[in-house]
C-alpha cells in the first residue's frame, strides 16, 4: 500500500491550491479527481459562465452601436457562442494538464490519480477507477469535493426543459423564452447574459421585494433597471406555487401578497437556488468525522473536521462557495498540515464580483450591513459621470461608494464599485482594509490619468473635504453622509 503525506480528494480550485501549496512545503502529495481537474472553476461555473458573459457584453455593445445607425442587430448562433466558450475551457484545461504532467515527471513528490476516492478508515483511502481499486494510506487528508446546483424536491430538473446552471451549457439552441427561479447572483448573471444575446425573453422570479437583496438599494436598483431595459420581466415579491414541464413548454404559477395570481408559459426554466456540497459517497462513516445535522455536511471549525488530520476546504464546507475563497482555504489547510501557524482565515476583506450590467464588485461591508450591526460610518459616493475615463469610454453609468469609520482615523469598512473596470478598482481598498489603514493613503497617491481608479481617490478626498468637485454643488452625482445609531437618521457630512 503506497503511503503519502497528504491525499487531496478533489481537483477543483480549492483542492488544486491545497496540493500545490503542499508541494511548496515539502509534502509527498496525491491529488485524486474522479472527473476533470479544475472543477467548477473551469466547467459549468466560473470560466464558462464568465466567457459567456464577455461574449454577451460584446454582442450587446455592438448592437447598441449598429441600432443607432439603422442596421440590423448582430445575432451570433448558439453554436458559434459555445465554440468560443469551449475554446476558453480547452486553453485553461490544457494549462492544468501540462502543469501536472510536468510536475509528475520532475520526481516523486507529486502524483495525480483518476478515480472516485472513499474512506476505508481514517487514514486509508480507496480509489475506484472503472472497477479497478487501489488503496493508499495518507497521514493527512483534505476533502475538496466541490458542490453541485441545489435541486428542489417539488421541481425535478430534467436538464431538457427544466435546467440547472450545469444543464444550461448543454443547450442545443438558445430558447425563445426562459424563466429563472432565484434572483441571487447566479440568477441575475444568467438573466444578464441571455437578455444581452437578444434571442431570449427572460422572466426572473424574485421572492423578495428587490433582486440582490443583500446589496444596497442603489446597487440592486441599477441592476434591475438595466435588466428591465433589456426586456427582462422581474416578478417581485412573488411566491412560486407551481412549475412543471409540459410537452412543448414550461408553465409556472405565481402568487403575490395582494392575493392575485399569475400563470405564465415559457420554453425553458432555469433553477438558480444555490448549491450543495458533494460529500455523499465518500465513506465518511469510516473516517470518524462528525457531521453537521443543520447543513447535512461535514462539521468544521475553520477548515478542520472533528478528526484533526482531515481538513475540508472550498465548496465542501457548505459555505463561502467562491473560487478565490476555496483557493485561500486550500492553501491555509496545507500550511496547517505542514505545522505552520498561518494567520486565521479572515473573510471580511474578500473581494467579490458580480457579472451583471453594470459589473458590480465589492469588498467588506455595505451600508445596510453597517446599519444592521449599528456601526457608525461615513459614506462617500461619486458617479462615473464625473470621471474623465468613463466619459472617454462613453460608459458613464455606475458609481463608487466607500465606507469608513465615523472617527478621525476613517478606517475603511467597505467599498462597492458599480460600472466598467469595477473589479480592478477595488484592489487598493481591499489592501488598505487588510492593513487596517485609513483612506488618507488613497487621497495622497498619484493615480494614472485618465483612469477609472481616480474615482476611488476622489471618494477618499470627498471624505477628507479636499475633493475636486464638491458634493454641495453636484448633489445629484456625489454625496457624503454620516450615519450614527443614536441619531437614527442620515446626515450630510
Amino acid at each position: 500500500m503506497e503511503h503519502f503525506d497528504l491525499c487531496v480528494i478533489g481537483g477543483g480550485p480549492a483542492g488544486y491550491a491545497a496540493a500545490m501549496r503542499a508541494i511548496d512545503l515539502g509534502a509527498r502529495t496525491l491529488l485524486v479527481e474522479k472527473d476533470r481537474i479544475g472543477g467548477t472553476g473551469i466547467y459549468n461555473g466560473a470560466l464558462m459562465s464568465k466567457t459567456l458573459w464577455e461574449i454577451a457584453q460584446r454582442v450587446a455593445s455592438t448592437n447598441e452601436m449598429v441600432r443607432s445607425r439603422g442596421r440590423e442587430p448582430f445575432r451570433p448562433s448558439w453554436s458559434e457562442i459555445t465554440r468560443t466558450v469551449n475554446e476558453a475551457v480547452f486553453e485553461r484545461k490544457y494549462l492544468y494538464a501540462c502543469h501536472m504532467q510536468l510536475l509528475e515527471n520532475q520526481g516523486d513528490q507529486f502524483h495525480h490519480a483518476r478515480g472516485k476516492a472513499s474512506f476505508l478508515s481514517p487514514h486509508r483511502i480507496n480509489i475506484d477507477l472503472a472497477g479497478q481499486n487501489t488503496e493508499i494510506h495518507a497521514d493527512h487528508i483534505v476533502i475538496a469535493t466541490g458542490s453541485r446546483p441545489r435541486g428542489l424536491t417539488t421541481i425535478p430538473a430534467d436538464e431538457k426543459r427544466i435546467l440547472t446552471s450545469d444543464g444550461i451549457f448543454r443547450l442545443e439552441e438558445l430558447p425563445q423564452s426562459i424563466v429563472i427561479v432565484g434572483a441571487g447572483v447566479i440568477g441575475c448573471e444568467f438573466a444578464t447574459i441571455l437578455s444581452h444575446l437578444g434571442r431570449t425573453k427572460v422572466h426572473l422570479i424574485d421572492r423578495a421585494e428587490r433582486i440582490l437583496p443583500f446589496e444596497d438599494h442603489d446597487v440592486s436598483d441599477l441592476v434591475a433597471h438595466n435588466l428591465e431595459r433589456r426586456g427582462v420581466v422581474i416578478h417581485r415579491s412573488a411566491k412560486l406555487e407551481r412549475l412543471e414541464a409540459m410537452p412543448h413548454a414550461v408553465e409556472y404559477e405565481l402568487s403575490y401578497p395582494d392575493g392575485h395570481r399569475e400563470v405564465v408559459q415559457v420554453e425553458k426554466a432555469l433553477l438558480s437556488v444555490g448549491r450543495v456540497p458533494n460529500v455523499e459517497g465518500l465513506g465518511l462513516e469510516h473516517a470518524g468525522v462528525r457531521m453537521d445535522p443543520s447543513s447535512g455536511g461535514i462539521a468544521v471549525e475553520g477548515v478542520r473536521s472533528s478528526m484533526e488530520h482531515i481538513l475540508v476546504v472550498g465548496d465542501a464546507t457548505s459555505s463561502n462557495m467562491l473560487v478565490n475563497l476555496g483557493e485561500l482555504e486550500g492553501r491555509h489547510a496545507a500550511e496547517l498540515i505542514a505545522g505552520r501557524s498561518p494567520a486565521p482565515l479572515n473573510y471580511g476583506h474578500v473581494s467579490t464580483i458580480m457579472f451583471v450590467e453594470p459589473e458590480v464588485a465589492g469588498v467588506g461591508l455595505n451600508e445596510q450591513e453597517c446599519r444592521k450591526q449599528n456601526i457608525p460610518h461615513r459614506v462617500a459616493r461619486i458617479d462615473y459621470a464625473c470621471l474623465a475615463r468613463a466619459i472617454a469610454m462613453r460608459r458613464t453609468q455606475g458609481f463608487f461608494k466607500v465606507l469608513v469609520t465615523d472617527d478621525a482615523d476613517m478606517r475603511i469598512l467597505g467599498m462597492r464599485a458599480v460600472g466598467e473596470h469595477a473589479s480592478s478598482a477595488i484592489q487598493a481598498v481591499a489592501l488598505l482594509m487588510h492593513m487596517n489603514e485609513g483612506i488618507h493613503h488613497l487621497a495622497e497617491m498619484v493615480h494614472p490619468h485618465p483612469s477609472i481608479t481616480e474615482g476611488v481617490q476622489e471618494c477618499a478626498r470627498i471624505l477628507m473635504g479636499t475633493s475636486l468637485f464638491k458634493p454641495s454643488v453636484f448633489g445629484d452625482k456625489m454625496r457624503c453622509t454620516t450615519w450614527r445609531p443614536t441619531a437614527a437618521v442620515e446626515r450630510a457630512a
